[in-house]
């Protein structure tokens, strides 16, 4: 069972560490690139605001987005602000996240995210989590894979290796960490390949932060992963 309230307390303590980073940097650094293409910091926090309230759309039942062109020009608006309005912004949105996710409802109820995605209620504030969570890490200020809660890691690498299970276009695949075992790709009665490694470089795959040199693959060639 998806615990929300677990998650929105997590959720919490990943915005504070998140906030106490952003509020070490100054306006020059927010205007230098992130590690995402084409995104500057201050790209990577203005997302991060803008999600945050398009979340609480979710749970109060409105369109995440009024549309992609919205989402995309509300990111490009909001990123050259100097640090001290990023900052602000990042924590008033996450307060407004916490305060929605508070509030009595069915977490057992679907919801509809972007695209036409749906999932539980309950798995909303998880997603906030990963958003912080990679973003944090995305911003390249010394918070790294390796940083991530253990819980996290292997929580999100559970979450993208069921987001890849059944994709024609990705062969039966076997990950490990040595320790716990996932399987994802198109359906099969045994895995074709086996990709092995820590965690953090797992996850970094699986998420499109990394490469994948750092990890061991047998069987064939290490698979090509849908964008996420």
């Amino acid at each position: 069972m998806i615990d929300h309230a677990h998650d929105l307390a997590s959720v919490r303590e990943a915005t504070d560490r998140l906030l106490t980073a952003v509020a070490a940097l100054d306006d020059a650094a927010l205007a230098e690139p992130s590690r995402l293409p084409g995104w500057s910091r201050g790209h990577v926090l203005a997302h991060l605001a803008r999600n945050a309230d398009a979340l609480v759309n979710v749970l109060e039942g409105r369109p995440m987005y009024a549309s992609g062109d919205a989402r995309d020009g509300d990111i490009e608006r909001d990123a050259p602000r100097p640090a001290a309005a990023q900052l602000a912004d990042l924590r008033e949105s996450g307060a407004r996240f916490q305060e929605a996710g508070a509030a009595p409802a069915d977490w057992s109820r679907t919801v509809e995210l972007r695209n036409g995605v749906t999932d539980s209620a309950a798995r909303v504030p998880f997603r906030r989590w990963i958003e912080v969570e990679l973003h944090h890490v995305d911003l390249g200020i010394g918070y790294e894979l390796e940083d991530l809660p253990a819980e996290f890691t292997e929580r999100e690498i559970d979450f993208l290796a069921q987001r890849f299970s059944g994709n024609p276009n990705v062969p039966p695949t076997r990950v490990t960490d040595g320790t716990r075992a996932w399987t994802t790709g198109r359906a099969a009665d045994a895995p074709e390949v086996t990709v092995t490694g820590p965690a953090a470089d797992l996850l970094g795959w699986l998420a499109g932060r990394r490469d994948g040199s750092a990890l061991t693959v047998t069987g064939g060639p290490l698979p090509t992963l849908p964008p996420l």
